[in-house]
């Protein structure tokens, strides 16, 4: 942003009596608002770098504000200086602090797949519905500070009562392996800094002065490690909007911004409400959806851009007709405003409607780019293959050995790993090192360590490989591995067959893929595990906008702005999204109130996806849809009724599927000026 500061912002900037909240609405620049904070505190206020602490909730948010810090203040002064996620500040209190709650200093993290297969042991089904839920279950119980005991005596529902009964054999087993999982690293910092003194003030002392970026996002765990960390000092800087509150289902809290109220007399409430972002029209129509929530604060986005392009509603017979119709008029758009094509977004609601609209494009030509796809390295059976080769080249990576040991089966279990990681935490080492020790033979009967040990005997004898063979002769190593783990009769015993040779093939491509590097690079196994890590470092940290349009969820949308956004699907139904059937053991009440958040929810969605767009904005929806074999009539959202649009704005889509020749003429139509 070129523009100055202006009235409102540099109050937020400068204000430093005490707690403050800063309401930024979408597109008021509140990362420049923290970003200037930050400069402010660390130039003009004294404070050292190491003092100063910038939370946020993605590693691509907390890069943009380290950039930005950067360009405002010489490297001399920024030295110690931490802007990071929650998540990452949990995992640097953790391995300082880890003895204090019995934890080794290098104690393994879980993903959530690695977890979600700890959970599958336990409950012993391949039902992944039901293990999701109990995985999300223990997770929202976690965010609220809600440990193993607690939750069996909070049960309601017989659901609930399956997932105490899980939670806590997970939790033992989590300790045993001395590891910790997601939402481990938030709620562990908190709860110690709640009962340690000591680590308390310690930490207390060295963050001098907090921000917080996305408050409307925090959890209950979220709120009390701000609560802790601050003191009663409490200096420190919120920055969020209630408006913009979209990750209930994950344990986030809206009830967060009204606390801060009731927890903090003195707190300074400053309001941004600027925009900077999107024409008048657009906000208009984002203030009037959002007007129907009830609010815990007042305000209302304004711009200086001007009316701007009217919005407009189309509605189309099907989903085939919408995918055409939206490529046509992007194509047509490109052209005409001499636009780019990320000059373009293609929101919705859920993922499986990316499908249709990725086909039609692909068959116009259209570059795009898919948010929140799933990365290949992160396909399971391709994690499967790296945790050997993530074993072989560190054995002390315990979540690997885990994984590794237990895919394919070879008769080692829950009950044996527990008291491998019970020897192991006492002992303060790896799960590979204790497996070799003359004292774990009196926690595991015989039977069960020769196949323990005979999968650490032959990692290790990969491990004396990988370090002296290059080249091609790598590659070798690499066919080895599979055969001899059998995993090609592993994915075909445990899938379909067409699930199964897909499976197959994307590890072949792996194999392959690792097979040509080591040779044309002449690397050794070693090497080439840690180039695949840097790969998917950057695979997740590439180029966020090539010349393609977007598509993306809604959720996924959150904090991107497009100059001209297709808002498709906008139904009854999908946006707002029908839920989860009402759990039938839940009381009326409760079962009604639960309808009217989602519902609030699901409104601060639209809202999220309204304000995404600076200059146009173009909903859709259909009026049929099918649903796996079933055709589902639909109605138009209730929220475009509630954008307070003119009725002439509102169009009716109906030509049938285009074919080429009706492609080139609705194009040449479009491109037409408009009388």
């Amino acid at each position: 942003m070129s523009h100055p500061l202006n009235a409102v912002q540099h109050e937020a900037v400068r204000y430093l009596d005490g707690p403050c909240l800063v309401l930024a609405g979408a597109g008021s620049g509140k990362t420049r608002v923290i970003t200037q904070k930050i400069a402010y505190l660390l130039k003009e206020c004294g404070y050292s770098a190491r003092h100063v602490v910038a939370l946020t909730f993605t590693n691509k948010a907390a890069l943009e504000m380290q950039e930005r810090v950067h360009k405002q203040v010489s490297a001399d002064l920024t030295k110690g200086l931490m802007i990071s996620t929650f998540h990452s500040l949990g995992v640097r209190m953790l391995r300082e602090e880890a003895l204090h709650i019995g934890l080794k200093p290098q104690f393994s993290i879980l993903d959530s797949q690695d977890a979600l297969a700890i959970i599958q042991d336990i409950v012993a089904t391949t039902d992944k519905g039901r293990l999701r839920n109990i995985q999300q279950t223990i997770s929202l119980w976690k965010n609220q500070l809600v440990g193993a005991d607690a939750a069996a005596r909070l049960v309601k529902t017989e659901n609930e009562r399956e997932a105490a009964t899980v939670f806590a054999s997970y939790s033992a087993t989590l300790t045993a392996y001395q590891a910790v999982d997601f939402d481990d690293l938030i709620m562990l910092p908190a709860l110690l800094l709640r009962t340690n003194d000591d680590v308390r003030e310690k930490w207390q002392n060295r963050v001098r002065y907090l921000l917080v970026d996305e408050y409307q996002d925090t959890n209950v765990c979220q709120y009390e490690l701000v609560r802790q960390l601050t003191g009663a000092r409490a200096m420190f800087t919120a920055v969020g909007d209630d408006d913009q509150a979209i990750y209930a289902w994950r344990g986030a809290t809206i009830e967060n911004l009204a606390k801060l109220q009731t927890d903090y007399d003195s707190l300074r409430l400053i309001k941004l409400e600027q925009n900077y972002r999107s024409s008048q029209t657009i906000l208009a129509a984002a203030n009037q959806v959002i007007g129907h929530n009830p609010k815990a604060f007042n305000k209302k986005l304004w711009s200086e851009h001007g009316t701007g392009e009217a919005i407009s509603v189309t509605a189309f017979d099907d989903d085939a007709q919408e995918s055409q119709s939206v490529a046509m008029r992007i194509s047509a758009a490109r052209f005409e405003k001499q636009s780019h094509w990320r000059d373009f977004a293609i929101l919705y609601r859920g993922n499986h409607q990316a499908r249709i609209f990725e086909q039609t494009l692909r068959q116009l030509n259209i570059p795009y780019t898919l948010s929140g796809g799933q990365s290949f390295f992160d396909k399971t059976e391709v994690r499967d293959v790296m945790s050997y080769l993530r074993l072989i080249a560190n054995d002390n990576d315990d979540p690997a050995f885990i994984r590794a040991v237990t895919t394919p089966r070879r008769g080692v279990g829950q009950s044996t790993l527990h008291a491998l990681g019970t020897y192991a935490g006492g002992r303060q080492i790896s799960l590979m090192a204790a497996t070799f020790e003359e004292g774990v033979s009196v926690h595991i009967p015989d039977r069960q360590l020769e196949p323990l040990r005979t999968f650490a005997t032959y990692i290790q004898r990969l491990q004396w490989r990988a370090e002296h063979e290059k080249g091609e002769q790598a590659g070798l190593l690499l066919d080895d591995l599979l055969k001899t783990i059998g995993y090609e009769a592993y994915l075909f015993d445990a899938n379909d067959e067409r699930a199964a040779q897909a499976r197959w093939q994307n590890v072949l491509d792996l194999r392959d893929w690792l097979k040509k590097k080591a040779t044309d690079a002449d690397m050794s196994l070693l090497d080439l595990v840690q180039h695949i890590a840097l790969v998917t470092m950057l695979e997740r940290n590439e180029d966020e906008t090539p010349d393609a349009v977007k598509l993306s969820t809604l959720h996924a949308a959150k904090g991107l702005e497009f100059p001209h956004v297709f808002l498709v699907g906008v139904e009854e139904g999908l946006l707002p999204h029908q839920g989860r059937e009402e759990d039938e053991s839940l009381d009326l009440d409760v079962a009604a109130q639960q309808k009217i958040q989602r519902i609030e929810e699901e409104r601060r969605l639209m809202y999220v996806g309204i304000t995404r767009a600076q200059r146009s904005l173009h909903l859709t929806w259909c009026k049929k849809r099918k649903r796996a074999r079933e055709e589902l009539v639909r109605e138009v959202s209730r929220f475009v009724k509630e954008m307070g649009l003119n009725e002439p704005n509102i169009e009716v889509d109906t030509h049938a599927t285009l074919s080429p020749k009706d492609r080139l003429g609705m194009l040449k139509a479009l491109l037409q000026p408009k009388k």
